[in-house]
């Protein structure tokens, strides 16, 4: 299903590849008329794959995949995944698992490492980055964990948190773009498409 927002101009059109309603707010707040078309891809868990390549390697295939039907869109794909000493935290299955990743988390420094391919496949445009923010965690008693997942649905997260809903009873400090770890490193992401035409000015 493709949802529009804003007004679609019929000869610029940019897609986001993402059904994440968070990606799509904060995109939305750079500006920009998008359309939101979820990607339907086989994504990679990690293996001999850093956690920046494989960051990278979804948001390409997610882009690679809705440039095939539409080529003279600007396809923006994007992929968060959070990392503690080369371990992938994915999705959690359910709460037990969800408990597991933040115990596992606990009192210690991991990375939020999202990674954004920018493709318009008619023009032979294509932008890869990726960008990484430290995220520490408080202490956290089973209590505290438990506490939290009574709280916030957290089973279409990557390490079982949301840093924009309660984070504040997880997270101590972090170190780099906040957005990032909500899922869209929207200081690049401007960055980039400033210099396509879409969006505010750069200052």
């Amino acid at each position: 299903m493709t949802t529009i927002i804003g007004v679609k101009s019929p000869t610029r059109r940019l897609i986001l590849a993402s059904a994440s309603p968070r990606r799509a707010e904060l995109l939305r707040g750079l500006g920009v008329e998008f359309e939101v078309v979820p990607s339907e891809v086989d994504e990679v868990e990690g293996g001999r794959l850093a956690p920046s390549e494989v960051a990278l390697t979804n948001a390409a295939r997610k882009a690679m995949r809705l440039a095939e039907s539409h080529a003279d869109a600007l396809i923006l794909g994007a992929d968060t995944v959070v990392a503690l000493g080369g371990r992938l935290f994915g999705k959690p299955a359910d709460n037990r698992v969800a408990a597991e990743m933040l115990s596992a988390l606990s009192g210690k420094t991991h990375e939020v490492i999202t990674g954004v391919c920018l493709l318009r496949r008619s023009a032979g445009d294509i932008e890869l980055f990726a960008e990484t923010t430290l995220v520490t965690f408080r202490p956290l008693t089973p209590a505290a964990i438990a506490g939290y997942l009574a709280k916030v649905p957290v089973l279409d997260k990557a390490g079982a948190y949301a840093i924009q809903e309660r984070g504040d009873e997880l997270v101590r400090e972090i170190a780099g773009s906040f957005t990032n770890v909500v899922g869209l490193p929207v200081e690049r992401v401007r960055e980039a498409l400033s210099v396509r035409g879409w969006g505010r000015p750069l200052p």
